[in-house]
């Protein structure tokens, strides 16, 4: 497929990567190109333009920005260049404060999710969580040693969370699908779960996993 991300930070790197891995074909946007010079010389077959390139390119278009500045990018791309695509949102609504005993802040409530926020904004487009509730280090295929993790995703779309939950088994994840966009009111709040230990003991390399 023709992927489009939106970022340039460590998540956004490491999920092209992980794209043009499983040989997909990739474009990455950014304000600034020169962030990823390093990227593109050491992928030379990922194309770098702007948010909204990215946004044109793909068929499946990752939101991989800071929470606090997504609806920003999001609009920097272009509604029309994200209507009627699947948009894998990998943000989490971060405060502009430090953790708390290492529990982060989010500018958020558990009665409304940055993902539902995002949507309503951009109607047209069809938002799946993903991605939001591991580090960057095991985000594509990962190895531990008891087996897959788990992925929550959540989303209004089903057709959308198809195509996710194929490029999660692509990535090796196994699926888990928390219903609709209201279900990413639980899934962002993992993220504060999953960084306690990294902030904690410097853990940093762990994942969730449902067990039946």
């Amino acid at each position: 497929m023709r992927i489009g991300i939106i970022g340039s930070g460590e998540v956004a790197k490491t999920l092209a990567a992980g794209f043009l891995k499983h040989g997909h074909e990739v474009t990455l946007g950014t304000r600034e190109t020169g962030k990823l010079s390093d990227f593109a010389t050491a992928n030379p077959k990922a194309k770098i333009g702007r948010f909204a390139d990215a946004a044109k390119f793909g068929e499946v278009v990752v939101l991989a920005v800071k929470g606090a500045v997504a609806a920003k990018a999001l609009e920097a791309a272009g509604a029309e260049n994200l209507a009627g695509k699947t948009v894998i949102d990998a943000t989490n609504p971060l405060a502009d404060a430090p953790p708390e005993n290492g529990v982060l802040k989010y500018f958020t409530n558990l009665d409304g999710s940055l993902m539902e926020q995002l949507q309503k904004q951009f109607a047209e487009a069809h938002f799946v969580k993903a991605f939001n509730s591991v580090g960057a280090a095991t985000m594509v295929n990962p190895q531990f040693k008891d087996g897959k993790p788990s992925m929550f995703i959540a989303g209004n779309n089903a057709a959308a969370k198809k195509t996710v939950a194929g490029i999660l088994d692509q990535f090796g994840w196994e699926i888990e699908d928390m219903g609709g966009a209201e279900g990413a009111r639980a899934i962002e709040p993992l993220c504060i779960l999953w960084c306690i230990p990294g902030f904690a003991r410097n853990d940093w390399f762990h994942a969730y996993k449902v067990l039946r």
